[in-house]
């Protein structure tokens, strides 16, 4: 039952109730006050990645890639694996290629850009920007080139999609033209301003086996990469190492040893001091489990990874340089569907959403602890080609519907101007969350909050880390120091029965063969949903309402004069 209380004819929404019982638990205090910035909201969150690159260009990759485009305000930046890998360009899970480099029979390079162009072309054609993943070996340059293309499926182990791509190259030095070659290409193909503005890093989780060469020759691939892309374009941003989890003792040293080697190890290419660094990246996962018949998801494991890694950068002689998280997931394999991993069911639906709503939020707070300089996280999650409908994967849209955690970045994209202060007398701070998570203590209910100077925009969640029923919760919300007396205030709702596709489809029966009708009512239900809007009144420059937040609901309150 939705009820609407009409407080004048001037506000004629102010509280919308989507629950037929309205929780009986304490109610939340959230103040947000214009007057207190914490300095630009940075739009880290408009970063996306993905294994198979080659579904870039395939029909719901297109689509997918426009609509994140749209959502945002400055240019999407998009990752992929597999830029470098040999093969006909025919994408399956955990895999893609693109033919960029093979030899003749007289062992002479020859480099084909087809394939790897039309990546970029259709990121550059909606305004996106891509940061261009080095890797992986060509076939003909690995040390062990068989096997090479693997045939993965969910249902195998992990382990055997470390083939002849993962191995080093048998000559750095042309690996490093391979690298200069490819720079030199898209500076003509795009332009040298153009290829400045996008971010460069070498290779992917180098501290497992991903790199099945030592560490020290990542550094020296490191720095082949580095040399050729400098020579091609000076000013083009590279970084990396885009190592696993800091909170791994193991994957923080090899962080470390890395920064220490670009500041003060002697350059494989060169032979001089240090190797070029012009922002650093690690990886950051959650852990969920599946017990006695639910999912619990564990933000804790995930904020652990961001603290320790932000502490190693703060701590070495590149403290300043830009930081990108990025893989930034509740856990750690997109292709891993629910089918054979039953902690994955949080996907389809609105656990998802309101765990990337409360975490991203965090990241902000972390870096500010850490007084690092955080650029972006990138959210490990794009679409599967022609894959079963909500089939599990960690993905945005499902057979070019968009899921629920879609629209969280939607809620993010509307959001502009400066980080405000948010005030909430139940509020976890980010050391409670990394000690102990969101399940043994009430739901995390919070807010991330900004204004320019015609809007407020004001987001909360009611998260928890067990997928478990629960009751509604009211959340009073307070803005105060806005300069008019007449504001118009609308509230948009990701929760089970609005921004949500996945509630429409399992209504529909969970069907696998969608009719034109239901594909069109998919669609639609998988957009971004406004409910309520209305004018309002506010003395001394105050605004207040109350909302009734589900459980895993996250809603964005738009206040503007």
């Amino acid at each position: 039952m939705n009820k609407r209380f009409l407080c004048s004819a001037v506000f004629c929404v102010a509280i919308f109730f989507h629950q037929a019982v309205i929780a009986q638990s304490t109610a939340r205090n959230i103040t947000v006050d214009l007057a207190k910035s914490k300095g630009p909201l940075k739009p880290i969150w408009a970063f996306f990645g993905y294994d198979e690159p080659n579904y870039t260009y395939m029909k719901d990759g297109r689509k997918l890639l426009t609509e994140l485009s749209a959502l945002s305000p400055v240019p999407v930046y998009v990752r992929t694996h597999n830029l470098l890998t040999t093969g006909d360009g025919t994408p399956s899970l955990k895999w893609g290629s693109t033919n960029a480099y093979t030899e003749d029979a007289a062992g002479n390079p020859v480099y084909n850009w087809r394939i790897v162009d039309s990546i970029f072309d259709t990121y550059v054609q909606r305004g996106m920007k891509p940061i261009a993943e080095i890797g992986f070996v060509p076939k003909a340059l690995s040390a062990k080139p068989e096997p090479y293309q693997h045939r993965w499926s969910p249902a195998d182990k992990y382990s055997q999609i470390f083939t002849g791509w993962a191995y080093p190259p048998i000559d750095y030095r042309k690996w490093g033209e391979l690298v200069y070659q490819w720079v030199k290409h898209c500076v003509v193909r795009y332009g040298a301003k153009e290829v400045q503005s996008w971010w460069w890093e070498v290779w992917n989780e180098p501290d497992i086996p991903y790199w099945q060469g030592t560490q020290e020759e990542y550094f020296k691939l490191y720095d082949f990469a580095a040399d050729g892309l400098k020579r091609a374009l000076p000013k083009a941003r590279i970084g990396g190492p885009t190592t696993t989890s800091p909170r791994s003792a193991k994957a923080n040293d090899y962080l470390k040893n890395f920064l220490q080697h670009c500041a003060e190890g002697t350059n494989y290419a060169s032979g001089k001091k240090g190797a070029p660094l012009d922002y650093i990246s690690f990886h950051a996962k959650g852990s969920p489990k599946f017990m006695n018949g639910f999912v619990r998801m564990d933000m804790s494991v995930q904020l652990m990874d961001v603290y320790k890694g932000f502490e190693t950068v703060a701590k070495s002689p590149f403290k300043n340089l830009p930081i990108i998280i990025g893989e930034c997931d509740p856990e750690g394999c997109a292709a891993c569907s629910v089918q054979y991993n039953p902690q994955n069911a949080y996907r389809n639906g609105t656990m998802y959403s309101s765990y990337t709503a409360a975490s991203y939020a965090r990241l902000y707070d972390l870096a500010e602890q850490a007084g690092v300089n955080l650029e972006g996280a990138v959210s490990w999650s794009f679409e599967f080609e022609a894959q079963p409908w909500f089939a599990g994967f960690r993905d945005l849209a499902t057979n070019g519907v968009d899921k629920p955690v879609l629209n969280v970045f939607r809620l993010f994209g509307k959001m502009k101007g400066e980080r405000l202060a948010v005030e909430n007398d139940y509020a976890f701070s980010p050391g409670q969350l990394i000690a102990k998570g969101v399940h043994d203590s009430l739901a995390d209910i919070n807010a991330i909050a900004s204004a320019d100077k015609k809007a407020a925009y004001v987001m909360v969640w009611n998260y928890y880390d067990d997928d478990l029923p629960a009751a509604p919760a009211l959340v009073s919300i307070a803005v105060k120091n806005i300069p008019a007396k007449n504001i118009r205030v609308k509230e948009y709702r990701i929760d089970q029965t609005h921004s949500n596709s996945y509630t429409v489809w399992k209504e529909m029966g969970s069907p696998q063969q969608v009719t034109s009708e239901q594909y069109a009512a998919l669609e639609k239900a998988g957009q971004l949903q406004q409910i309520a809007e209305g004018q309002k009144v506010i003395q001394n420059g105050v605004y207040s309402g109350t909302i009734s937040l589900p459980r895993q609901a996250v809603s964005l309150l738009e206040l503007q004069w």
